[in-house]
């Protein structure tokens, strides 16, 4: 009889090891570490600052401590405010916390990320920070209406599919970039209300690329890349060709880099699913007359500075340097996110197994002059058809990227 009680319990420990780990799994690829998590604080104690267009929002504890976390949540209390953005004492929460695609989250996986937070996760009592919004504009009732408009009801998701099964791996890719993913956050554009134009793929607009605090999230329709390519992006930041840089440096820090094998190729199958159905823009050629400075004339500053890793020609080095041909930096019209790579530096992430690369910044050895004309060489070269960045246009680019 011993022998059979602890084998029960033996059974039992195994069963709820496994649901913590896979609610540590979801809490990952839901990124939330990355979110409720400040620089030097306790994990998910919150602190860290959201800018946003109404002022800076910082996300809160979501630690299980009763009194500055969650710890007094029901999990129908937790369930409400992961997938509807309402809190306990029922305020909305600001759009910020993604609900509107962890709407789509799977019971099982709400139910697996509760026990997660209240089990495993190591209560703090950091005390949630103001959050700096004018008055005026920090009124919380405008979001029930914002949510009545632009949010679902929570939706039955998709299971894990078998990796034979094509049509099924594609649904799971769905699930886990509409839902837990969130990618449209960033890759989707916004409209007047600051609400992603599109949560699924039934509109085109939904991850057609974006500008994201001044990095450009690119379309993720028709991306042209393989299969592989997609997945290395995920799981280390890089591929053969191309490098991740800027907010979603830290995404594949924190989250995708903890993908399994067959939800990152889940993934790419979904993407590469998708069809770029929206007409692209056609623009005019810059010739070099039209500028009123000559994009050549930040050819020998490239050559200096540049060319070493990215070559004369701007194909990059294999599995090292990006490649500036096709680069979305490169091609998207607005520059900021050139000019903040060269001026600022840009890493890949630390992941599991991979060695990060770093490009050096240039801000304090470039001449305003000389970073306008790389700049425009850059752009004239392998930006097809990107205008002039004048003088003017770079100082308020600097100015808004301090």
């Amino acid at each position: 009889m011993r022998n059979v009680t602890v084998l029960a319990a033996c059974l039992f420990t195994a069963s709820v090891s496994a649901a913590e780990s896979h609610g540590e799994y979801i809490a990952r690829i839901s990124d939330c570490v990355a979110c409720h998590t400040t620089e030097g604080g306790a994990a998910m104690a919150g602190g860290k600052k959201f800018p946003t267009p109404v002022g800076d929002i910082y996300s809160t504890n979501i630690t299980p401590d009763k009194t500055q976390g969650i710890g007094n949540y029901s999990y129908e209390d937790f369930d409400k405010a992961v997938r509807q953005g309402i809190a306990k004492d029922g305020h909305p929460l600001y759009p910020a916390m993604p609900y509107p695609s962890y709407a789509k989250l799977s019971d099982d996986d709400v139910q697996a990320l509760y026990r997660y937070f209240m089990h495993d996760v190591t209560p703090s009592a950091q005390p949630n920070k103001e959050n700096a919004i004018p008055w005026l504009l920090s009124a919380r009732w405008p979001l029930h209406i914002w949510n009545w408009l632009f949010t679902d009801a929570p939706t039955t998701a998709v299971a894990r599919a078998k990796t034979d099964d094509n049509a099924a791996m594609v649904k799971r890719g769905a699930y886990l970039v509409e839902g837990p993913g969130h990618c449209g956050s960033c890759h989707t554009p916004r409209g007047m209300a600051m609400n992603e134009k599109a949560y699924t793929n039934a509109d085109a607009e939904y991850l057609s690329g974006a500008m994201i605090d001044g990095w450009y999230a690119p379309s993720l329709r028709g991306t042209g890349m393989s299969e592989q390519e997609l997945k290395s992006l995920l799981l280390t930041g890089k591929s053969k060709h191309a490098a991740v840089s800027g907010s979603m440096a830290e995404v594949v820090t924190q989250s995708t880099q903890y993908l399994t094998d067959d939800d990152a190729t889940a993934i790419a199958q979904y993407l590469l699913s998708l069809k770029s159905e929206k007409p692209e823009t056609v623009r005019a050629a810059a010739t070099t007359a039209s500028w009123s400075n000559s994009p050549e004339a930040g050819k020998v500053t490239y050559n200096r500075y540049c060319s070493t890793c990215h070559g004369l020609e701007g194909k990059g080095t294999d599995d090292n340097a990006p490649s500036l041909i096709n680069n979305p930096l490169v091609m998207v019209d607005d520059p900021t996110p050139l000019f903040r790579v060269i001026a600022h530096g840009a890493e890949t992430p630390t992941t599991r197994g991979s060695v990060s690369f770093k490009m050096p910044a240039y801000g304090g050895m470039l001449s305003d002059n000389e970073m306008r004309d790389v700049i425009n060489y850059v752009r004239k070269s392998w930006g097809e058809g990107n205008g002039e960045v004048s003088q003017e246009d770079l100082a308020g680019i600097k100015k808004a990227s301090h």
